[in-house]
């Protein structure tokens, strides 16, 4: 079937059925019990005639569940037209990565490829063929929920993550039954909202918002991503999902995306609180005038859609651009060659949580988490007698927000991890997340006294971030806090594994702890990796993306800060008209890029920077082991632009490499700046090459650099 062929079915179709075709509806309205289609709730006031008009479904399903959707739908559609199945598959489907918070710590764009191929593999066996991932909105207030779900605060690497996973889900071919269509999300600034808190407004300059926030999102577009999503919430006062600035000339023309515009769930009738829409009649008529072309899990165009043309017959050519959008994406999905894309029950059994996803997720959350401190005591040996205790020493509530389909009881705790890998426990002691009591602080301290080293698995509450997970204060509990003190003022030797969504405030564990690695949520693998990197089978290489504040009160604070007529370090000799708080620092309690290893890394440059034929630019430097064991480094490049038309950031990253170096080893590299990197957005002049002299800066975090001088032609 090609284009002309689908614009001839377009034709063929009534406006009732081209308006199903435009809805989304939740799985739940199409209730399976074993193999037969039972009474179906319906609380949207459509048929069930009109309910089976729907182009596509999102929520759980299973394999046999879709067959036999798919059957039915194929059975009562009159033009023979297949349903899509959508789902939320945002880090891994039955076998869970980390958090991509997490994933993108590892500073390896191709290891998270390769998870998300894993998650289109086990997702499309169980009948999906679209998942809404990745979320590429660039991050800077850790209060907000949804952190975890984005790659952080920076937009170069959102930019390449979002690519990756695009890559990783669609594959070469997306009508191989082993992809799903990818869908970017959420356009635009979804992660800029005020307050840090879900749903909430967004007000962001046409400079942030081009310069920082639209960035990840092209580069997810020329990627090949199938899908965009429009924002919950309202940017600069005109809710995303009728932003017909963001939607068409932002999406469409400048940004060239050729694919289909969905809703997030509900948005459209959500246009009647936000205050643009009085009606459902009104809010789906400026959803599908805005460009909106799939309505998830509301029905305001279909049961408007007669209204809408008699009052205005151009809405049917807006209506017929949508529909066709949606057709041409099931013909490149193959479903209308096979309307189950190979889906059957004993493909499902065979890809699910297979040896070799898990061994995928293993090797992600090895390189996802962070070494944040380690004051001589890591690693440990595997005949350190151990006391594990904590809210996660035993629990496999490890998953993470967003790991819809996991399956609790296969992941690997901490405890299980640590026997699966020859360690000495002598014995394990599962906690509350709050109010420790007395009597189990007194069990700890007893135990603890009679082994080489205390492990505290500590941290959030799975429900304390996700979606609707935002928090104004992001410490720890004050009982797991007060434990680690405790400890320490009992002289016994502590090391702490946090498991959770967002970056957190410290202060009150740090001076007291001999060790932290930062787990995040770790997936199904977690305990087996936290084992690892304990007994240091494998070194730590992870690098945070998202800054961790010294405290509440800083937020947001990132690396790339704008900068300031009166710099706080430049002006050490004034005590208070400067840039800064009265009470606590500046500076982050954890810098962006900032990652511990087991071994120390020394990076130089190694030589002149070499302008290439193609425009780019070469960045030679040399990296030095000066540690006693292998390690891989992550070796960061930003850069500055000492003058320009506006006030740039204090400095940009511009390129990174993760690097494998043993023991002792020099090595030397080459780091391209692409062409790109010169190219800012810069107000009455728009997207140009932001010539002239730059610092060039090169390090393994964001702080500690070398420096040199670079002028851009």
């Amino acid at each position: 079937m090609d284009k002309n062929q689908i614009k001839n079915l377009v034709r063929q179709m009534t406006l009732k059925e081209k308006a199903g075709q435009v809805t989304q509806l939740p799985s739940r309205y199409f209730q399976i019990k074993g193999s037969q289609l039972t009474g179906t709730e319906n609380k949207l006031g459509i048929t069930e005639c009109e309910k089976w008009q729907a182009g596509s479904i999102l929520g759980k399903m299973d394999a046999e569940s879709m067959r036999n959707i798919q059957a039915e739908n194929m059975k009562r559609s009159r033009l023979k037209i297949p349903m899509m199945f959508m789902t939320d598959i945002i880090h891994g489907y039955q076998t869970i990565f980390p958090v991509p918070l997490a994933m993108s710590c590892s500073f390896n764009p191709e290891l998270v490829e390769k998870s998300a191929a894993v998650s289109a593999k086990e997702g499309s066996a169980a009948g999906y063929q679209v998942t809404f991932s990745p979320m590429v909105d660039v991050v800077r207030d850790p209060r907000w929920g949804r952190v975890m779900e984005s790659f952080g605060e920076d937009k170069r690497l959102n930019a390449d993550f979002g690519s990756a996973m695009v890559r990783g889900y669609q594959g070469e071919d997306l009508k191989h039954p082993e992809s799903m269509a990818a869908c970017v999300k959420h356009f635009a600034a979804y992660g800029a909202v005020q307050g840090g808190r879900d749903y909430n407004t967004a007000d962001v300059s046409e400079y942030s918002l081009r310069n920082q926030y639209l960035p990840p999102f092209k580069a997810c577009i020329d990627a090949g991503t199938k899908l965009v999503m429009a924002a919950f919430q309202a940017l600069n006062g005109v809710p995303a999902t009728a932003n017909r600035w963001l939607l068409n000339d932002i999406l469409r023309s400048e940004m060239e995306f050729q694919g289909t515009v969905i809703s997030d769930w509900g948005a459209v009738m959500e246009l009647i609180r936000h205050g643009v829409a009085e009606n459902d009649t009104d809010a789906g008529e400026e959803a599908l005038r805005a460009g909106i072309q799939i309505e998830m899990a509301t029905t305001t165009i279909m049961k408007n859609i007669d209204e809408y043309v008699n009052l205005d017959p151009n809405i049917e050519i807006l209506l017929d651009r949508a529909v066709e959008s949606i057709l041409l994406l099931k013909k490149e999905l193959g479903l209308f060659e096979d309307p189950y894309r190979g889906v059957n029950a004993l493909r499902e059994k065979n890809q699910l949580r297979c040896a070799k996803n898990r061994q995928a997720a293993l090797e992600m959350a090895l390189e996802s988490c962070v070494l944040l401190e380690n004051h001589a005591v890591l690693p440990l040996q595997k005949d350190t007698s151990i006391v594990l205790a904590g809210p996660y020493a035993e629990s496999q509530e490890i998953l993470g927000p967003w790991s819809v389909d996991g399956v609790v009881e296969d992941a690997v705790s901490v405890a299980q991890g640590l026997r699966n890998r020859g360690g000495c426990l002598k014995s394990i002691i599962p906690l509350p997340f709050e109010k420790i009591s007395k009597q189990e602080m007194e069990h700890i301290l007893e135990d603890s006294k009679k082994a080489d080293v205390t492990i505290l698995a500590l941290g959030e509450p799975e429900l304390w971030s996700g979606e609707a997970g935002c928090r104004s204060e992001i410490t720890l509990p004050e009982s797991q806090c007060r434990l680690v003190k405790e400890l320490f003022e009992n002289k016994i030797k502590t090391v702490v594994l946090l498991f959770n969504g967002r970056p957190l405030d410290l202060r009150s564990i740090v001076p007291y702890s001999d060790a932290i690695i930062e787990m995040w949520f770790p997936g199904t693998e977690g305990g087996n990796a936290a084992a690892d990197l304990l007994f240091g089978t494998v070194n730590p290489s992870g690098h945070l993306t998202m800054s961790f504040p010294y405290g509440s009160g800083q937020i947001p604070v990132y690396y790339n800060m704008g900068n300031t007529g009166r710099p706080k370090e430049l002006l050490e000799q004034e005590p208070r008209y400067k840039s800064q708080y009265l009470n606590i620092p500046n500076e982050p309690l954890y810098q962006f890029g900032y990652g511990l290893s087991y071994t120390n890394f020394v990076v130089v440059f190694d030589g002149e920077i070499q302008k290439l034929d193609d425009g780019a630019y070469s960045v030679p430097i040399k990296v030095t082991n000066t540690g006693n064991r292998a390690g891989k480094a992550v070796i960061q490049v930003y850069i500055h632009k000492m003058k320009s038309k506006v006030a740039r950031p204090v400095k940009e990253l511009a390129a990174y490499q993760k690097v494998m170096i043993r023991a002792g080893e020099s090595v030397s590299i080459n780091i391209p700046l692409e062409k790109k990197s010169w190219d800012y957005w810069i107000p009455n002049i728009g997207w140009t090459k932001d010539a002239g002299h730059y610092k060039i800066m090169v390090g393994t975090d964001s702080q500690y650099v070398e420096e040199c001088d670079l002028i851009v032609e």
